[in-house]
């Protein structure tokens, strides 16, 4: 089933951010770690990461 898009919160936006802006590619190790500490599921994070750089691309 289709799931609703989730909001993520200002404080999930700038740790994603943050981290993007050092890597643009996660190991599932760190995708886990990250989704753990900003209590976002796995899933999220990679589809996060897969969109912030497709519009960083999309920019050039």
């Amino acid at each position: 089933k289709k799931r609703t898009r989730a909001a993520f919160s200002h404080t999930q936006v700038y740790e994603l951010e943050r981290r993007f802006g050092h890597q643009r590619y996660l190991s599932g190790s760190e995708r886990a770690e990250l989704a753990r500490s900003l209590r976002l599921s796995e899933t999220q994070i990679k589809i996060w990461f897969q969109n912030r750089r497709y519009k960083t691309k999309k920019r050039q």
